[in-house]
């Protein structure tokens, strides 16, 4: 019996895939990490090959967990964006993938923007930055040049696996729009931006819709995955499209806080607003748009912490088996709000909104010979949601309405950091379950399956609320005045980091 929808899943840190029934109560999930490599300061890069496997890993996690794949009618993936998979003419990665948080192309950036600007705005909506696509091709062009001259088709992270599982080499729109050789009247390639970058119109995929069908899944794949051979896949669109509308953000004027690897503050609006200091995409749903004020590292600062910091927590985890986060959360509750003067600003990998300033690093200031491991881990918490709290800013500077909020990610599902996202910025949040990328996928897959009437439909039907979480008006005032103090650092130590 086919009643089950299958959304996979390719964040920035690890491959995750949930099944849902036809009504969209959740059946199971699993998932598997992959690494990044930075090989320099500010170098982001991944293998392509990690995904499949990873992906493989994360299907057999499910069947262990009592999923039955057979039982699946449809698939539908999505991925980080901005990530090109460079291939050859026998469709095999050139190199390993440049990916969106790297900063190595910041001299490309600046002579995109001194030389073609305001070509760039116009056509595709965005200021060149290293987040995106053409500014890390030029860099290529100009330190790897024989690659791109190998190249002869480019795909992105979810399209490269779904090729790998389907055979058929395409990508959607949305996912096209994280480029900056995207042209967002016109809903096609930019042969002109894309030429900066020395591409060629034959390289570029063929563009469909996120709800399309994007081929079966064939026999080797099958073999390798376990998904049954001849199973439908749906196109699918980038991870903050489809989380966004997975969280149940459907309507002009839902806000999404996203507390993943990195951190959103995504607005849903009626039109496009394209700002200078803000991203600019279609919404899965036909005729919305959103705009995105992104900070470059949120959650990827707690698993950095947990990684280099707290092995004895990893240790005691594994013989309590647990999770190192949970105990890390435990040492968080064990310090006051404002975690007793330590101050922390995750600038790990440069920063992108409200600052664009590739040069800034984290740093935690106020230490002092008192200051415990519990310290230092709520810090860190409070400086991500201050951080959130700082690209909500370029939303009040624009005059975007906002009329509810939805906090997701995994950072979501810890009780203290999501009490503090609510006193951080004032406001009651909502969070939805699942409310994440996988389940948002699911939905695509169920939607261009033609279980639900439309992408809405599929929403309302099965997306519910898990908790309402209230600001306490004490600790919101005493935030505010935190807040102050955070930016003030911020001020204090960008001139000190523009120097190094």
């Amino acid at each position: 019996m086919k009643d089950l929808l299958l959304g996979i899943d390719f964040g920035t840190g690890g491959c995750k895939v949930t099944a849902i029934r036809l009504d969209g109560a959740f059946a199971g999930e699993a998932s598997e990490e992959y690494p990044t490599e930075h090989a320099h300061p500010g170098w982001s890069e991944q293998d392509p090959a990690d995904w499949y496997t990873a992906m493989c890993c994360a299907l057999k996690k499910l069947q262990q967990n009592g999923i039955d794949l057979k039982r699946v009618l449809s698939i539908s993936f999505d991925g980080s964006t901005h990530n090109a998979v460079l291939l050859d003419s026998q469709m095999k990665p050139l190199r390993k993938t440049i990916m969106w948080t790297d900063q190595r192309s910041v001299e490309e950036c600046r002579f995109l923007r001194e030389n073609y600007g305001e070509k760039i705005f116009q056509i595709a909506y965005q200021q060149a930055t290293p987040t995106w696509t053409l500014p890390q091709l030029c860099w290529l062009q100009k330190h790897e040049p024989e690659v791109l001259k190998k190249t002869e088709k480019i795909l992105f992270v979810k399209d490269y696996v779904r090729y790998l599982v389907t055979g058929i080499a395409v990508t959607d729109y949305i996912e096209a729009q994280g480029t900056l050789f995207f042209d967002m009247q016109r809903m096609t390639w930019s042969e002109e931006l894309a030429a900066l970058a020395g591409l060629r119109k034959e390289q570029l995929p063929e563009l469909i819709k996120p709800v399309d069908p994007a081929g079966v899944v064939t026999k080797k794949a099958a073999t390798e995955t376990g998904l049954p051979e001849g199973t439908p896949v749906i196109c699918g669109t980038s991870d903050s499209a489809v989380e966004d509308y997975g969280a149940g953000a459907i309507e002009p004027g839902d806000c999404i806080v996203k507390l993943a690897t990195a951190g959103n503050v995504n607005v849903m609006t009626a039109k496009p607003h394209p700002f200078a200091t803000t991203l600019t995409y279609s919404h899965v749903i036909e005729g919305m748009w959103y705009t995105v004020s992104a900070t470059n590292a949120a959650a990827l600062c707690q698993r950095w912490m947990r990684d280099t910091l707290c092995q004895n927590e990893i240790k005691e985890a594994q013989s309590l088996g647990t999770k190192a986060f949970a105990l890390m959360d435990q040492l968080a509750e064990q310090s006051n709000p404002g975690a007793n003067g330590v101050m922390f600003h995750p600038y790990l990998q440069g920063e992108r909104s409200p600052y664009w300033d590739p040069n800034l690093r984290a740093s935690f200031t106020g230490v002092s010979i008192s200051s415990t491991k519990g310290d230092f881990i709520r810090a860190l918490f409070e400086g991500v949601a201050y951080s959130l709290r700082d690209c909500y800013g370029t939303i009040e500077e624009m005059g975007l309405p906002v009329k509810r909020i939805f906090l997701i990610g995994g950072g979501a599902r810890g009780k203290l950091w999501s009490e503090i996202i609510c006193n951080v910025f004032g406001v009651p949040v909502q969070i939805p379950v699942p409310g994440d990328a996988s389940f948002g996928s699911a939905l695509l897959a169920g939607t261009g399956a033609g279980v639900f009437s439309d992408c809405r439909d599929a929403v309302r039907k099965c997306l519910h609320v898990d908790r309402e979480i209230q600001p306490e008006p004490a600790l919101t005032e005493f935030y505010r005045e935190e807040f102050k103090t955070y930016r003030a650092i911020h001020d204090a130590l960008e001139p000190v980091y523009a120097k190094r």
